[in-house]
């Protein structure tokens, strides 16, 4: 698994889920546990995970959808 966005968007974070899912990619949003304990403010960041594997096509998708500018740069 690879992190290849981070957001405090919760719609951003739902319409990457599903786009994954359509594309049979396996996801996963990480710190959700945090924002309960925040109270489900917002403040802390969430980080979605992708099989690394299948992050370039994951990064593509997400591009494709509009959410290029909440991608994590690569390294």
């Amino acid at each position: 698994m690879i992190e290849i966005m981070r957001t405090n968007d919760p719609v951003a974070l739902s319409f990457a889920e599903s786009l994954m899912k359509d594309a049979g990619i396996f996801s996963m949003i990480a710190d959700q546990g945090m924002s309960i304990l925040e109270g489900s403010l917002g403040i802390i960041p969430r980080g979605f995970m992708v099989d690394s594997e299948r992050a370039d096509e994951a990064r593509r998708i997400l591009t494709d959808a509009g959410l290029g500018d909440e991608l994590r740069q690569v390294k």
